[in-house]
């Protein structure tokens, strides 16, 4: 078999795999994570009920108990107004997790994140969208994980016009 047919056939397949852990990660355990509907606060809800309260800085979809918030560094909550938060898909989004982190804590007792795992390449290496890279195999926190600034994600993102938060 030619060489570049082996390497075009590897590509394939690694692009089918990496498709497949993707489909896991975000279509079966976040759903899975999700359906639990037992949060007090779903933060930067997108699309998603949690429950209870469900915030985000844009209303991106009919959510019940929805209330639009104006930032994600200071919640418009005070201190302990929550027993249970979810933060669904958003840490590596931002530009200080630590920071965003400390304020979920600050509104809810128990704070959960649904972050991309490792091992979906997709998910974890999306320069598109991306900042972080957390350095985890689990779906599923009360902590936040060890990460590292994803290469290139701010000179892509510059590029394509979105907006860098400092």
């Amino acid at each position: 078999m030619p060489t570049v047919l082996i390497v075009i056939l590897s590509a394939a397949g690694l692009a089918a795999v990496s498709q497949a852990l993707n489909v896991l990660s975000y279509r079966v355990l976040k759903a899975r994570i999700l359906r639990r509907r037992k949060w007090d606060l779903n933060i930067c809800c997108g699309r998603t009920d949690g429950g209870g309260l469900n915030a985000d800085i844009v209303r991106h979809a009919d959510v019940p108990r929805f209330v639009q918030i104006g930032s994600i560094d200071r919640l418009p909550f005070k201190d302990g107004s929550f027993e249970t938060v979810l933060c669904s898909h958003t840490m590596e989004h931002v530009e200080n997790p630590d920071a965003f982190f400390e304020e979920l804590r600050r509104v809810g007792n128990r704070v959960t994140l649904v972050l991309p795992p490792l091992w979906d390449l997709a998910g974890a290496l999306n320069v598109l969208e991306h900042r972080w890279i957390f350095l985890t195999m689990r779906k599923e926190h009360h902590r936040l994980p060890s990460r590292i600034r994803l290469p290139l994600s701010r000179i892509v993102q510059r590029r394509l016009g979105q907006r860098i938060h400092a």
